[in-house]
């Protein structure tokens, strides 16, 4: 059984003092179920996530009280991956028709503030630093680079798409362009990563309306089908955020699993796909990400990223709304804002950045603490 996304409804992400997490959800479900030409009273069931804005069930104080099942879902960066494939798993067993799926949240400035101790690691861990992710990803990239030749200056070509992606999608935090040379020349954070180079805690939420595939048409005249959706956590011998060690033997880590499986569930290959979101939580993971995801060879991404194939208009667009980097991160709404991005491009209604030739085929990848990985790929 086939299932298809029928509506979508977003809250701009970054900052907006005048409405709480909560109210941010709410206004994505409501655009996804006007989107849809459904009511909330119809949904069957509900799946969402929040880290800081409170549980994201609270959603029915806002729609209405009709009884709905609605399960919190929680699993770090990789929520709102992990709340689409709840919503997913539920239609395909043939339980329900029609639900929704909704995540949102209202980080404080600054970076997050994990406890070592809740993920079973010592305090030892956050007292040399390493709970810093940018610590973290700062000495993963720069392993990377010296592993296969990548430059500081791609690190910055990375960004600067971000921000240009990030200027043409009025639901952007970072609706400015800013160019290589600034991006490079700014506060060093963790070398190599200067603060351009980073995503932010932000807010934001996004809604998704699913429904059995036969049932699509009754909802909208263009549906995008759900023909893959995959979580991997990390095996061991992967070497992680928040991982106390290395092993002596290294194992690929859970987006090479996640996406391999993801391939296979859907029945196509890297190069079938037309326009992709990856999880850039910096340059450096993107970078990163495109290898793991199977879309380049390790050490390709030099020449991709400096000839522009990663670009909108390129052969291998990648991050068409700016990514993390331009949206920040609202931990429950940031896998699903990829979805959202994904279906408006399949749709052909994401205005200035819209992939050319009408994209057929779209992939998301979300990463999450302390090793999980969320792939869908999406069809019209």
């Amino acid at each position: 059984m086939d299932v298809a996304i029928v509506g979508i409804g977003m809250h701009p992400f970054g900052r907006t003092p005048s409405r709480s997490g909560l109210q941010q959800g709410a206004y994505a479900a409501r655009m996804a179920l006007q989107d849809a030409g459904a009511q909330w009273r119809d949904m069957q069931f509900a799946f969402g996530g929040s880290a800081s804005a409170g549980s994201a069930d609270a959603l029915v104080n806002e729609l209405g009280l009709t009884g709905v099942p609605f399960i919190n879902v929680a699993n770090g960066c990789a929520t709102g991956g992990s709340s689409l494939i709840a919503a997913y798993n539920a239609i395909k067993s043939g339980e329900f028709e029609l639900g929704l799926v909704a995540g949102f949240d209202k980080h404080e400035r600054g970076a997050f503030n994990a406890d070592p101790e809740a993920l079973g690691i010592g305090k030892w861990y956050g007292e040399v630093g390493m709970m810093m992710t940018t610590q973290f990803f700062a000495m993963k990239i720069q392993k990377y680079m010296y592993d296969y030749n990548i430059s500081e200056s791609t690190l910055a070509k990375v960004a600067e798409k971000a921000f240009i992606n990030g200027s043409k999608n009025p639901n952007a935090w970072r609706t400015e362009p800013i160019g290589v040379e600034e991006i490079t020349d700014s506060m060093m954070v963790n070398d190599p990563l200067t603060k351009f180079m980073f995503c932010s805690p932000s807010e934001g939420g996004v809604a998704l309306v699913l429904c059995r595939a036969e049932k699509a048409e009754k909802y909208t005249d263009s549906p995008v089908y759900l023909k893959a959706a995959t979580l991997k956590s990390r095996r061991f011998g992967s070497f992680e955020v928040f991982a106390p060690s290395q092993a002596l033997d290294q194992v690929e880590g859970p987006t090479v699993d996640a996406s391999r499986a993801a391939f296979e569930m859907a029945a196509v290959g890297p190069d079938d796909i037309d326009v992709m979101q990856l999880q850039d939580t910096e340059v450096g993971a993107e970078i990163m990400h495109m290898a793991e995801n199977g879309f380049c060879e390790h050490g390709e991404q030099e020449s991709l990223i400096q000839s522009g194939e990663t670009r909108i208009g390129g052969s291998m667009p990648i991050n068409t709304d700016g990514g993390c980097i331009a949206n920040g991160e609202p931990i429950g709404a940031s896998g699903l804002r990829q979805v959202y991005e994904n279906v408006l491009q399949l749709r052909g209604q994401a205005d200035e950045h819209q992939v050319p030739n009408e994209p057929k085929l779209a992939y998301t990848h979300v990463y999450g603490a302390p090793g999980i990985s969320a792939v869908t790929i999406l069809q019209r």
